[in-house]
């Protein structure tokens, strides 16, 4: 492979070629590609930009408007990216800087808009700053720059305080100091090798906003910030006082979570990214009890987008699903943000898998369930979150119906929270095993030296090739779905919906001309047609004005 380049390529005008449609991202569909798991270019078995970069013709023509790379950065890898090292290189195993050049500039000729991860809340315990703090001991500026306390106890035994973390066990790790005494402890709140970093030292705010500038010149039309809820924590560090603290996550604001102080950072980094032409975005990663603490992310001089995790995480019920749409829209009209909706990523199960199963498993799952009833779902909600007022994101491979992969081996599993015993439930594996390409090969397609993670038998029909041109697969479903998204006025950006009557278990709304609905039962329902049929999940028969929809399936009509 060739040598990482010193310094960044020339800044590229290639954004320019990008549609200058404004407000893009207000009813954009955004692509998550997970780079390991997406086609690799030099067969060593894990996916790289130079495979992203030769797969962009077939993200045009899926009808995608932009494209969210995770982390790609220089990386011990002990998060799969999410430590990073340095955030102005790329890892070697993902190619380099030219490499990201290349990608950026032929994506926006496809006239596709790229977006990075950034990791703020935390680095590498291999990013220079930890090492010399590591190395310099108590005392050093640098330990200032992340969350260096003495700890509690006799001897200092004893973590700071009881915080938790996210992969399980204490949030707290004792370092060994130079002269070889047990030391002070050091805060991560995800894993050991991930120090949080110390948001109210001045040199870490300086240090992000020159690596937002650097890849704004690269080209970047945006950034996803990894746990943009995170980063501030409340003064003093105080005690929880609970036990099993993940159980509170998503129900309560935390003295680490979701802190008012992290909006102050987030109007500067606005105000840096409204210098540059071409739209550029922000997408917050924010986990928060509600959806309306969520637009607190989305006012109009902070944060452009925030993922919509209370939409994620509801079941299969028409019920449900109104009440979550409403509270959804109701949040965001008065901040003028546009509503997100994403059924899939790299942390939970694959949604084909989760509606495969009863409600109230959770959004990661080690069951496979009854495949059939999990894909027909998965279609039929993919529709209606196409047709919802605002942005939809789709993870890498649910346009080919993939489920999680659950009997992955104990011996190949990488998720680092799998390896702590009271964290996660560590199985994100599963949804992160490289997606098929072609019927046949030593990895379907994925490259020609096998693949990081096991794919199972039969995956290659699940493949693009073989459900390419094939009438009713997922991939022409999605292909048509966008299609039809982007040439019907009436769908794509907005702030509402217009409820209709329908029976039990059964979401219809109006846009304009355009009617969707979603039939969440598992029986067959007669309705009206609601004018000239668009597409539908499911076969559908229409016979004097009515239409029977059978069991979990939406079907899309206009008037027009």
């Amino acid at each position: 492979m060739s040598q990482q380049p010193s310094a960044a390529p020339a800044p590229t005008s290639a954004v320019a070629t990008v549609s200058e449609r404004h407000d893009w991202w207000r009813d954009a569909v955004i692509y998550q590609v997970y780079p390991r798991s997406f086609a690799d270019s030099n067969g060593d078995g894990m996916g790289d930009l130079e495979g992203v970069r030769t797969r962009l013709p077939y993200l045009r023509d899926l009808g995608v408007d932009a494209v969210w790379l995770s982390p790609f950065y220089a990386s011990p890898q002990a998060d799969a990216g999410y430590d990073v090292a340095d955030y102005r290189a790329v890892d070697p195993m993902f190619g380099t800087l030219l490499d990201a050049d290349a990608l950026i500039r032929d994506a926006h000729a496809l006239g596709l808009r790229i977006i990075v991860d950034l990791v703020p809340n935390h680095s590498s315990d291999q990013y220079d700053w930890f090492k010399r703090a590591l190395a310099e001991g108590p005392g050093s500026p640098l330990r200032d720059r992340y969350h260096f306390r003495p700890g509690k106890g006799k001897n200092g035994e004893l973590p700071p305080n009881d915080w938790e973390s996210i992969f399980g066990g204490p949030a707290w790790t004792r370092v060994t100091e130079p002269d070889g005494t047990p030391g002070e402890w050091y805060l991560h709140l995800f894993a050991p090798e991930q120090p949080d970093f110390n948001w109210e030292h001045p040199a870490v705010g300086d240090e992000f906003r020159s690596i937002l500038r650097f890849w704004l010149d690269m080209g970047v039309d945006g950034f996803r910030i990894d746990v943009a809820h995170g980063m501030v924590k409340a003064e003093g560090l105080p005690d929880l006082g609970s036990h099993e603290q993940l159980k509170l996550l998503g129900n309560d604001v935390m003295p680490f979570f979701d802190q008012d102080g992290v909006h102050a950072i987030y109007r500067q980094w606005r105000r840096i990214l409204d210098e540059y032409s071409g739209e550029r975005i922000f997408v917050a990663e924010a986990w928060t009890p509600t959806v309306e603490r969520t637009a607190n992310y989305v006012r109009p001089d902070e944060l452009h987008q925030a993922f919509n995790f209370q939409y994620l995480g509801t079941h299969w019920d028409a019920e449900e699903l109104r009440t979550v749409i409403d509270r959804t829209l109701d949040a965001m009209r008065p901040v003028g943000a546009p509503a997100t909706w994403v059924l899939s990523n790299h942390d939970v199960t694959r949604h084909a898998t989760r509606f495969a199963n009863p409600a109230g498993l959770g959004t990661q799952i080690r069951l496979a369930g009854d495949r059939e009833l999990g894909l027909r779902r998965a279609r039929a909600a993919t529709l209606l979150m196409l047709a919802l007022p605002g942005s939809a994101y789709v993870y890498q491979g649910e346009e080919l119906g993939l489920p999680d992969v659950v009997d992955l081996p104990d011996e190949v599993r990488q998720d680092p929270a799998y390896f702590r015993g009271a964290g996660q439930d560590g199985f994100r594996d599963g949804c992160r095993v490289p997606i098929p390409w072609t019927r046949e090969g030593s990895s379907y397609g994925f490259g020609d030296g096998g693949s990081w993670l096991p794919q199972p038998a039969g995956w290659g029909e699940l493949s693009v090739e073989a459900q390419t041109g094939e009438p009713g697969s997922t991939l022409e479903l999605y292909r048509e779905a966008l299609a039809v998204r982007r040439s019907t006025a009436d769908l794509g950006a907005g702030d509402a919906v217009e409820w209709l009557r329908a029976p039990e278990g059964v979401v219809a709304f109006r846009r304009g001309d355009f009617v969707c609905v979603a039939n969440t039962t598992g029986e067959s329902v007669a309705l009206p047609a609601y004018g000239r049929l668009l597409l539908a999940s499911g076969e559908i028969t229409e016979t004097s004005g009515e239409a029977k929809v059978p069991a979990d399936t939406t079907v899309w009509w206009t008037r027009a």
